[in-house]
């Protein structure tokens, strides 16, 4: 790798880093929040029938799957971050997107982390109210959105990938007929 491409690979993975950092200590404020207006009270509609804000404490994961097991949940983030950003570091991320949706799977991720090691628990405290949904976080939201931008930029780039492999094989075919 020359020494420029170097150089930009570097300076990608420190913005985002930073990026994630960002993302992360937005989590945090608005959590901060969330525990200092809404702990202990009812909860508050903002839409009627819509979205709501409700303080809750998350000792589990998604849905409250694994609940009371915060440790061996934060092990398991630490290890899922720190293989994030080994692979935002190693790897060729072929597109902007991807690039930004893995950041915000790093950064949701880290804001979660700082919730379960110093406090034990995730702050929860946006409602869904037209449907039965657990309460979540601004942390979940970047996870579950930089999940869905990389699924929908891996399915772009395999069917990206079958296309270019169907266009060589009929070119190849063509090739093969003296009046192509």
């Amino acid at each position: 790798m020359a020494d420029g491409n170097k150089k930009k690979k570097y300076i990608v993975f420190l913005l985002q880093l930073v990026a994630a950092a960002v993302l992360a200590l937005v989590d945090q404020l608005i959590k901060k929040a969330a525990v200092t207006s809404l702990k202990g009270q009812d909860g508050i509609v903002l839409i009627k029938n819509v979205l709501g804000l409700t303080y809750a404490e998350n000792t589990g994961a998604a849905f409250s799957a694994f609940s009371d097991s915060t440790i061996t949940l934060s092990v398991v983030t630490l290890l899922m971050l720190v293989t994030v950003v080994a692979f935002l570091f190693f790897a060729k991320i072929p597109n902007k997107a991807m690039n930004v949706g893995v950041t915000m799977i790093l950064g949701g991720g880290v804001g979660n982390l700082i919730d379960r090691f110093a406090q034990g628990y995730v702050v929860d405290y946006i409602e869904t109210l037209f449907v039965d949904f657990p309460v979540y976080n601004f942390a979940d939201i970047c996870v579950t959105v930089g999940v869905a931008i990389v699924c929908v930029c891996l399915i772009y780039d395999m069917i990206k990938e079958e296309k270019q492999k169907k266009n060589a094989k009929e070119e190849a075919a063509h090739g093969d007929h003296p009046d192509a």
